[in-house]
């Protein structure tokens, strides 16, 4: 089995991980429903994307990561799966945590890229770079059935070298203040 190459610029302190892995507060039939066929999906190279410093002094994120397009991303197309810890408990704390699945019967399901996870975890929010995002964050299945987070360029195509950015939401900024 290969061997997985970590990303250049990857934290030291967060594991890097191709599929998501799962809290014990995950119960086996909501696991069940995550995973949908299979118990894992296959690996899908991140070739689109580059993990870069942001030296821009008028960046908000300035001396830290972003997720930059490594390549011509085409509008409204898929870049990659936001890949995490799926967890069924509370994280307030949590600046890599997003919303993955809410059930009608109360539990809320989350994938959190604060201590595993992949390139998708360095993507910013746009406020203070752009007019506006370029990318969208979209829950959806797999052909494997497996329900994940995903990562879609908007209408308009991201250019090589250029910050792939989305909106974190009015909910996750009013949570900072």
């Amino acid at each position: 089995m290969p061997t997985t190459s970590v990303p250049s610029h990857w934290p030291p302190n967060v594991r890097y991980i191709e599929n998501c892995g799962y809290h014990s507060s995950v119960s086996p039939s909501t696991r069940s429903f995550i995973q949908g066929n299979s118990t894992k999906s296959p690996h899908n190279p991140h070739s689109r994307v580059a993990i870069r410093l942001i030296s821009s002094s008028s960046h908000p994120a300035c001396g830290q990561y972003g997720l930059f397009a490594a390549k011509k991303i085409p509008p409204k197309t898929h870049i990659l799966d936001y890949i995490g810890e799926i967890h069924c408990d509370d994280r307030p704390d949590s600046d890599y945590d997003l919303s993955l699945y809410r059930s009608l019967d109360g539990v809320n399901v989350g994938v959190d890229a604060s201590v595993m996870g992949n390139e998708a975890r360095f993507i910013n929010d746009f406020r203070g770079i752009r007019e506006r995002p370029n990318a969208v964050f979209s829950d959806g299945r797999l052909a494997s059935r497996e329900l994940r987070m995903s990562v879609w360029s908007s209408s308009e195509m991201i250019k090589k070298g250029e910050e792939i950015l989305v909106s974190y939401g009015k909910s996750w900024w009013k949570e900072r203040k």
